[in-house]
């Protein structure tokens, strides 16, 4: 093994193979094959740009097995006839002298039967992966576990005769082989399961049947790798002694190198998260020196030559890169060169870059896309800003380093430096700020104030930078900024409108009073209502605009305003497909209370909606690189020669400022937050919790009464059945429509649970206990991953039967069991007697552990507002256009009526915003 650790210098393996570098391109799925696995040429030249400079190219992961596939688009290794394909993509890169890797593997338990057919997926046993809405896979015969080894060996044999200089074995990332050793997955009583030697069988037999192909098939140059995740977090899981354990054993078979799987090169344990020592010093310190001959590959959060260096000094032999040779392709050769790059794709530069289609729509690849359409002016003043910053706990001071167009960097000068949780969770903030290059990204889960704290205080930095450049550049004059189009709200309704407008060719300001993006819509639980979408059917739903139009006008009891609910009917699938253009898929399809068919659209993975669309649409916000205002209220729409010509504003450190703009959408959302107005014009809601975020005060409406707006169905105010009162949170109408009961404290039921809204509120109101539990089982939970997260929060009373619920929950068992025996009774007949409930009879609730959530009414929604025209025009008290002025989502009232059906808001916001977008748009270029 080579000793020289200059990156650039040639590094020769243990069989005596030369790599010309130390550089690898790491193996990352694209999504670019054809629909049976086979290559597309569209892949064949990804690779080919991407050799020459760099030593190798390790090609994504092969499955070997036609139930193996864990990706779309996957491309396979499972039969002879694949081979031909393989071969021009080992021929591509040898041609540009790097050397050709394939990566082999089978996803077991992680495949989703969606992508086999509709399959059973395989495992070493029938455990489904510990994650929301996973399959439970077939436990493989003893007889198919040595039939899997055997497939292996072929996709090994196919790897040498389509040319690869080798193939790299892929035991990491929770897939078959890892499945095989892990004790989490693995809980057989057979030769392959059991004690950790048996459990280490299947990776051995993998690693010796691929020596055997070798010397059957290929010479002793033929390079054979092993890739490997350290660690695993369920419990029982892999911990890192037990794979210091199996890489000994490994080592002991021959290997030519090991493949650290970290998504950051130099990150610690997961496991003790006390310890900040990086696991490759704590690998290079446990090893043997047997192991000490094969060299280990690092990846990770490589973007330049320090990174690689840094990578090297650790222990590394071998460094692979991942996504910055994705967006440079000749990565190496600038590396070379001394360049330092910025992690970053210019969006108007896709087919240049030889970035294939599917994977230019990948997530990751995706948040490094910045909109370079509309030429790269200076936005900073160069310089470090140092902002000071609070989380829940801790007072922080960063400093935040600003280029003329980007973020740095970011470094905490003061804070818990010494505290490992909260330096790691620091990394990653700033890690997806960076990569971003924007403040606006999703925050950590578990430290969520300490995320909002670092956002904040880059924020709080553009904004001193972008005046001071723009002070510079005005001569030292400070003039108001000019916009086309200014967007007062960051909900769902504001995002959307500031993203279509941008497309449109306008610039566009958003302005948020709030710290953090999001505005309502982050609290939306249920889904996307539309009818007639492509999604409906898919799934083999019959649905109409005409019956979707008429439900809704019941539910709203005939107040809709009928040109704003045909507009929003009309609407509601092209928004569907706007979302899933811009990579927000709505694709699973459930019910809520008031609909007779499945129409709410939400997430594949049945999780809530709201946080899902607002990372989604956030995404977006950050590719056009639009500008926004955080902690920043609008104290006045400005108004002259009888059109808006701006906004006044207020900052958090009480400047005002004046913004010059042609169009202003108002996106503020309802009024549920200012109890004042909700007892104004509903006394008898007094002393209600309300869903909404606290920032729901209805200001937006103010300021455009102001203009002389006029308002409608102020009065018509929703509370919402389910909501949990200690913390004011909203239980999800998905889980009753996924089956879930509502059940009073005598465990009986008591109404039709899928009836609407304000009917539901008043029957529990009408309990003599004022309360009522939504009741459900297993199967209701894993569909609904909402439910995880009440289970986190300690919302949820949950027992393994039945009886045991009901003593838990204070109730009669017997009356409890009739009644969910009466109920299942329904499901079966799906005919409801006693309640008249058609819609949601979903399955019997008889899966243990069974749950519940005790519940009240809580104000949820607003119904009135600013009155607009079904072009979102605001209207004066005459109904007469205030020219420049457009308002959407919850701000503006009519379109619901006298009640708002679950699943009708977040459409709302879309297809009104998305409309507002296009108005003001196009107001402000006429």
């Amino acid at each position: 093994m080579s000793t020289d650790k200059n990156m650039l210098s040639p590094f020769t393996l243990p069989n005596g193979t030369a790599l010309k570098n130390r550089l690898l391109m790491a193996p990352m799925t694209t999504c670019t094959g054809y629909f049976d696995g086979t290559v597309t040429e569209e892949l064949v030249e990804y690779y080919r740009v991407r050799a020459g400079s760099i030593g190798t190219i390790v090609v994504e992961c092969c499955f070997i097995d036609d139930l193996g596939l864990a990706f779309p688009g996957a491309i396979g290794i499972d039969t002879d006839e694949k081979i031909a394909g393989l071969a021009k993509i080992a021929a591509a890169i040898k041609a540009e002298g790097s050397r050709a890797l394939l990566q082999i593997y089978h996803g077991g338990r992680m495949v989703d039967p969606k992508l086999i057919g509709g399959r059973t997926p395989v495992g070493p046993s029938a455990l489904a992966a510990p994650r929301d809405g996973a399959a439970t896979p077939r436990a493989l015969t003893t007889e198919e576990v040595a039939g899997m080894v055997t497939k292996f060996g072929e996709a090994v044999r196919r790897a040498i005769q389509a040319g690869f200089d080798g193939v790299e074995i892929h035991g990491a990332n929770t897939y078959l082989i890892q499945q095989f050793y892990s004790p989490n997955s693995n809980q057989r009583d057979d030769e392959w399961g059991g004690s950790r030697d048996n459990r280490a069988k299947f990776p051995l037999a993998v690693l010796d049947i691929t020596h055997q192909m070798v010397r059957q098939f290929a010479d002793d140059a033929f390079i054979i790798g092993y890739r490997f995740s350290p660690e695993e977090l369920e419990v029982p899981g892999i911990r890192f002694d037990d794979t210091m354990y199996l890489l000994e054993k490994l080592a002991e078979r021959g290997l030519d190198y090991l493949h650290f799987s970290l998504g950051y090169s130099l990150r610690p344990s997961i496991n003790d998260t006390t310890d900040p020592t990086p696991l490759i010093n704590k690998y290079c310190a446990m090893r043997s020196d047997a192991l000490a001959q094969i060299p280990v590959m690092g990846v990770g959060g490589i973007v330049n030559a320090s990174d690689v260096e840094t990578a090297l000094e650790h222990g590394y032999d071998l460094v692979a890169v991942g996504r910055a040779c994705i967006a440079y392709p000749d990565w190496t050769a600038r590396i070379a060169n001394g360049e330092v790059l910025d992690l970053f794709i210019d969006s108007t530069k896709r087919e240049e870059l030889t970035i294939p289609e599917p994977l230019w729509r990948f997530s990751l690849v995706e948040a490094m896309i910045r909109d370079m359409s509309m030429g790269g002016a200076s936005k900073f003043k160069p310089g470090i800003f140092e902002e000071t910053v609070s989380d829940d706990v801790n007072q922080l001071v960063i400093n935040v380093s600003l280029d003329s167009d980007r973020i740095a960097d970011i470094a905490l000068a003061a804070g818990p430096q010494d505290d490992v949780e909260f330096t790691t969770n620091f990394e990653e903030i700033r890690t997806r700020i960076l990569t971003a290059n924007s403040p606006f990204v999703d925050a950590i889960s578990g430290a969520t104030s300490q995320s909002e704290a670092v956002k904040k205080a880059v924020s709080k930095a553009m904004v001193k930078s972008s005046k001071q450049q723009a002070f510079e550049e005005s001569g030292g004059v400070s003039a108001p900024q000019n916009y086309d189009v200014v967007v007062v709200g960051s909900g769902g309704a504001g995002l959307a409108a500031a993203i279509q407008a941008h497309d449109e060719g306008a610039s566009v300001l958003i302005v948020e009073k709030m710290p953090s993006i999001g505005g309502n819509t982050v609290k939306a639980s249920a889904g996307m209502n539309a009818a007639e979408t492509r999604f409906q059917r898919v799934k083999g739903i019959f649905d109409s605009k005409e019956l979707f139009y008429a439900e809704t006008l019941k539910g709203g009891y005939n107040k809709n305003n009928p040109e704003l609910l045909h507009r929003f009917v009309e609407n509601a699938p092209q928004a569907i497909e706007w979302l899933a253009d811009r990579g927000i898929m709505l694709n699973d399809i459930t019910t809520t209370g008031g609909m007779s068919i499945d129409r709410t659209h939400r997430p594949r993975d049945g999780s809530a909606v709201g946080g899902y669309l607002i990372s989604g649409l956030l995404r977006n916000i950050n590719k056009r690189s639009i500008d926004v205002l955080m902690e920043t209220a609008v104290t006045e729409i400005l108004f002259d020669q009888g059109a808006v010509s701006g906004v006044a504003l207020l900052t958090d450190e009480n400047e005002a400022l004046t913004i010059h703009a042609k169009s202003v959408i108002v996106a503020t959302g309802g009024f549920s937050a200012n109890s004042s107005m909700v007892v104004k014009y509903r006394p008898d809601l007094e002393g209600f919790v309300t869903t909404n975020h606290k920032g729901a005060t209805g200001g937006g409406i103010a300021l455009l009464e102001k203009l002389g707006a006029g308002t409608v169905d102020m009065g018509e105010i929703q509370i919402h059945p389910t909501v949990e009162q200690t913390t004011s949170y909203l239980i999800s109408e998905s889980i009753r429509g996924g089956g879930a009961i509502l059940v009073n404290q005598k465990g009986s039921r008591f109404f039709n649970e899928m009836e609407t809204r304000d009917k539901v509120s008043a029957q529990i109101i009408a309990l003599p206990e004022k309360y009522a539990y939504i009741v459900f089982d297993e199967n209701v939970r894993t569909k609904n991953k909402a439910a995880d997260e009440y289970i986190a929060k300690g919302f949820v009373v949950s027992a393994e039967g039945p009886r045991e619920l009901a003593e838990k929950l204070g109730m009669d068992y017997h009356t409890f069991l009739a009644t969910l025996e009466r109920y299942n009774g329904f499901v079966e007949n799906q005919y409801d007697e006693d309640f008249g409930r058609k819609t949601a009879l979903r399955n019997p609730i008889k899966d243990g552990p069974f749950h519940a959530i005790r519940i009240a009414p809580g104000v949820h929604h607003t119904m009135g507002g600013v009155t607009i025209n079904a072009e979102t025009e605001v209207l004066d008290k005459q109904h007469q256009v205030i020219p420049g002025a457009f308002a959407a989502g919850e701000v503006a009232g009519g379109i619901h009526g006298g009640n708002r059906i679950g699943g009708n808001a977040v459409a709302d916001i879309i297809v009104f915003g998305t409309l507002a977008g296009h108005q003001a748009a196009s107001w402000a270029k006429r």
